[in-house]
């Protein structure tokens, strides 16, 4: 098994907003014994269950403010960790982490939970892996909430270069700071959640590692892993997509913003005109009440 760390239970304990439950799988097989954490709230026998994928460096703490609005509609709501963050082991080699692991961990699980109706919410790296899962298994999807993300065809931006210069210079990266940066008014207590997961800098390997595994034609070559099944992706959005979808885009966000959620926009079939959160920057569930809601009123749940 590959070598890994597991954070504390006492880490998370008494964390604001975050009154749920841990569960978890430790036998999916692409995981390899790896433990995965996940929660899973509201009747189990809803309509719709929203799953909700966060990004780099956040864990599924960053949508604490939306899965209350989607519970109230009743929804059931799943959201798992990565491997690598949240209560998720935690491999401390960076190059245990590859695009090809967290893509077939998250199909995996979608599979063992056996989630259908389902409402893809997604983030940052919960869009570069999220979006790739609806056209492997349609059946499964029926709406998607979108939110400052972009598909890894290969094409980054200039403000990602600079993220992923910045990140590489951070080995021990201080992830409640960074993500209170784009907040000032986030409360303490909050800042800590976001840091519970990493006690110290070992346990950090999977945000060392995802900059550099965003596909890059630039620097990695048209072979890169995920390009071809981002590009495959893409098509899919844009061609088969038959559900309904509605975009959030923070629009201070200084990696994936206004340009590229509109170049996304013109990808995604029948997509509405997106709702635009003044202020908000890349961490956008931060202001996630108003957006979850907006999105039930489009797609007319609850």
């Amino acid at each position: 098994m590959t070598d890994f760390l597991r954070t504390p239970d006492e880490r998370f304990l008494g964390l604001p907003g975050w009154p749920w439950e841990p569960r978890y799988l430790a036998d999916l097989p692409s995981a390899a014994g790896l433990r995965l954490h996940y929660i899973d709230e509201g009747p189990p026998g809803a309509q719709v269950t929203a799953l909700c994928l966060h990004g780099n460096p956040s864990w599924g703490y960053i949508y604490r403010k939306m899965i209350p609005v989607f519970t109230a509609a009743g929804l059931r709501v799943v959201a798992p960790d990565l491997i690598g963050f949240g209560r998720s082991d935690k491999p401390v080699d960076p190059a245990a982490h590859t695009w090809d692991l967290h893509r077939a961990v998250l199909r995996e699980f979608i599979e063992r939970l056996d989630l259908h109706n389902v409402l893809l919410v997604c983030q940052d790296w919960g869009g570069l892996l999220g979006l790739t899962l609806p056209p492997a298994m349609p059946e499964r999807f029926s709406r998607l909430l979108v939110m400052n993300t972009g598909l890894g065809t290969g094409v980054v931006t200039e403000g990602f270069r600079q993220w992923r210069a910045y990140s590489n210079s951070k080995p021990d990266l201080a992830v409640g700071p960074l993500i209170a940066r784009g907040k000032p008014d986030t409360a303490a207590g909050e800042i800590a959640a976001y840091d519970a997961p990493f006690p110290y800098a070992r346990y950090k390997a999977a945000l060392r590692a995802f900059p550099n595994l965003v596909p890059d034609v630039t620097t990695q070559g048209e072979d890169a892993p995920g390009i071809a099944v981002s590009r495959e992706a893409q098509a899919f959005w844009h061609e088969r997509w038959e559900g309904d979808s509605f975009m959030a885009i923070g629009m201070a966000d200084p990696v994936l913003g206004p340009p590229a959620m509109r170049a996304l926009h013109a990808v995604i079939r029948r997509c509405p005109p997106p709702l635009e959160v003044a202020g908000a920057g890349h961490f956008v569930q931060e202001w996630g009440a108003p957006i979850a809601a907006a999105a039930l009123a489009s797609f007319e749940l609850g």
